[in-house]
């Protein structure tokens, strides 16, 4: 009876794994998950003043951190 029952769930347990990844690789290969126009829009708005901007940000947190871990005590 108990062998029974765990067989009938092990294999509507596969039946339904298989039916789930059949329909992920349907929507994929179908172009369900592109998003073209996400990645396109971003850089239609990104400016060069933006973009310096960005790098002069990551210099100046680099510079910080520098300083920071100079000004530490060594042990």
């Amino acid at each position: 009876m108990i062998n029974d029952t765990l067989l009938m769930m092990l294999v509507v347990g596969v039946i339904l794994s298989f039916a789930v990844l059949g329909m992920f690789i349907w929507g994929a290969k179908g172009g369900q998950f592109d998003d073209s126009e996400k990645m396109m829009g971003g850089l239609l708005f990104d400016s060069t003043e933006d973009l310096n901007d960005a790098v002069k940000k990551e210099d100046k947190k680099k510079e910080a951190q520098k300083s920071q871990k100079k000004s530490e005590p060594q042990e």
